[in-house]
Order: C-alpha cells, then structure tokens, then sequence
C-alpha cells in the first residue's frame, strides 16, 4: 500500500463544501484550493458514467482523479484515508453532509439536487387520494428544495402539512437518512401520516420502522403516489426474528471503521450487557460488512452496531439472524417487544 501523503497546509485546513451540481462552482472551488490529487466516489447508480465524469474533471481541474471503486451508500462512508492515500480531497456525489460526522480530508458533496417535478399536480394528485390531511412531509437530499413549495401547495387545498427539523446528524429540515428520521420523530404527535417526496423504497421503509405513522410517497419524476405502507407487517417480522433468538448463547457484534458508523462504545456496552446475562459475545471489526466474512464463525446470531439497515434489509443476506442494537436489548429481555424501536444514528 502506497504511504499517505501529507496534505498541504492549506487544504487540510479547508471546510468541506457543499455543491448542488457537478458544474463551474465546484471545479472553481477546487482549482482555488490546489489539491494534488482528487478521489471521486459515486453512488451505486452513477458507476456507469463515474469514467466519464472523472476524465472531465481531470481535463477541466488539471489534477489527477482517482475512481473510487467502493460506490458510497451515504456520507457516512466517504473514502477512507487507505483506500486513496494519495488524494487530499474527496468529490462525493448523490449526498449532503453529515455535520457531526467526521472526515479524513477535505470534502466537497454534490447532492444532485433534482429540480423536476411539477408541484401542483403531485399536490392535485395527493389531495384526490384519501391521505390523511395532518401530513408530514420528509424528502431525500436530491429533492428537498420541492418541500417548501409543496408544503404551500398542501395548505392551499386544506393540508396541515409540517416538516420537522430533526437532530445533528441531519444537514436540513425535512431530510430523510437511512439511520435517521428524527425530523418525523419530531411532528409525529401533530400529525396522521408522513409523506416521503422522493424516488425509491428505501427512505420510505425506514420511515415505517422508525415512526409509528402510515407513510406514503410520492415520485416527483413519475408524479405516482404509492402507499400506505404496513408498518404492523414490518414490525411483526422483526419481532418474530428476536422471538427467534430469545435462547441464543453467542453473539457476534459487528462494527464498522466507517467513521460515520463507527460505534465502539454500543459495541463495548452491548458485550457487556451480553456478558451480564450469562452469553458470550466477541466484537467483530470491518470497514464495509460482508455476509461472506461471517460464514462458518462459532456464533448463533449478530447484531450489528454499523448501519441499521445492513439489519433490517439486508438480514437475509447474513448467514445467521442479524439484529439492530435495540432489538438485541429485546432479544435479552431488558426491552419490551412494543413499542418498537428503531436504532437511529444522533
């Protein structure tokens, strides 16, 4: 492995910044800041096009670009300082920022905002369905700046409509991330249901498990509005995979160096508890979790302190159940089956 080169001065020393697009801004900011190499890391849908884009910025910046071949699944897990030991500033797209998550070098975060949709149809469209008129609204990071003007559009047509500013981890109102949806923890009491704005099944369903609210969604590019989905379904599922486990003797707890999901001190505590309630349970260290890894370990069951969503959508994948930290405490007995919890990232 090539050795990490030191960082100029005055680049280590430069705030991450945020970009709505790939364009003239970014390839100013960063000729202004004189990396000497970039590292550019795309989301699993870019990889097609990530060759093209890095010989563009190469031509147009006048530094080398290097690919990322780990596509990033969130801020949360930017390129680590071995995986491009070279670079001294990362390009990271499809994301915002996690203000409280910390980075190994300068960042700059294109989140693609997307601004096509046309607001008065979807609010036609979701006024003429029978979603309930205390809403709340949640979107992704790419379609944020359509909340404002649907929030407004809702009202006219005697919506309630709220958006929650959530905790820390959240870089803005309204924005929905896989380990946190505290902006719709926020206004759960003031409303009847929550409404993701934004493409997908993934913010949706997390939504389901980490607020007891039906939620819907509405695609801005195809203006379709799915839902609601059965939360009592998802929730019943996850209760009969603790059930399952109630008698498990070892546990292996997975943590990921991730620094954005990197979470020692659960870990530590989780083995502890474990430990108190007579079971064996070793921490198991990985940058990104892989099933393969874990085939043949001595364990009945994990639970994973990395993201919750390796958990809760991807436990099939896993070559023994896979719990979240909450359901874990469950499996132990030292919390209740209801009301679910879900393990949200502050």
């Amino acid at each position: 492995m090539a050795p990490q080169a030191a960082i100029p001065p005055g680049l280590a020393e430069a705030p991450d910044q945020v970009f709505a697009t790939v364009g003239p801004e970014l390839r100013e900011a960063a000729r202004r800041l004189g990396p000497r190499r970039i590292v550019l890391q795309v989301p699993a849908g870019l990889v097609r096009n990530a060759s093209e884009l890095a010989a563009r910025l190469r031509e147009e910046i006048g530094v080398p670009v290097d690919l990322a071949s780990r596509a990033c699944f969130g801020a949360c897990d930017p390129p680590l300082a071995d995986e491009a030991p070279r670079a001294d500033l990362a390009i990271v797209l499809g994301h915002a920022p996690i203000p409280n998550a910390p980075r190994v070098r300068t960042t700059f975060f294109v989140e693609m905002r997307e601004p096509a949709g046309d607001v008065p149809a979807l609010a036609e469209v979701i006024a003429s369905s029978p979603i309930p008129r205390r809403l709340g609204l949640v979107g992704s990071v790419q379609h944020l700046d359509l909340l404002p003007p649907l929030e407004a559009a809702l009202r006219d047509r005697g919506f309630r409509p709220r958006v929650g500013r959530g905790d820390r981890r959240l870089a803005y109102a309204g924005q929905a991330l896989g380990c946190n949806y505290t902006g719709a923890e926020e206004i759960a009491g003031e409303v009847e249901a929550l409404l993701f704005v934004g493409t997908g099944r993934f913010h949706p369903l997390g939504l389901a498990f980490a607020v007891d609210r039906p939620v819907w969604s509405v695609d801005p590019l195809r203006g379709q509005l799915d839902g609601p989905i059965d939360r009592g379904e998802l929730v019943r599922r996850r209760q009969l995979l603790v059930a399952s486990v109630r008698d498990a003797r070892r546990w292996g707890i997975l943590v990921s160096t991730f620094p954005g999901q990197h979470r020692s001190p659960t870990a530590l505590a989780l083995q502890q508890r474990a430990r108190a309630r007579g079971r064996e349970a070793e921490i198991l260290l990985a940058q990104r979790l892989d099933p393969g890894d874990l085939l043949g370990r001595d364990v009945d069951a994990f639970v994973c302190t990395a993201c919750p969503r390796i958990a809760l959508d991807d436990s099939a994948n896993y070559p023994k159940p896979v719990l979240t930290p909450p359901e874990f405490l469950m499996a132990l007995g030292e919390l209740p089956l209801e009301p679910y919890r879900f393990d949200t990232y502050h």
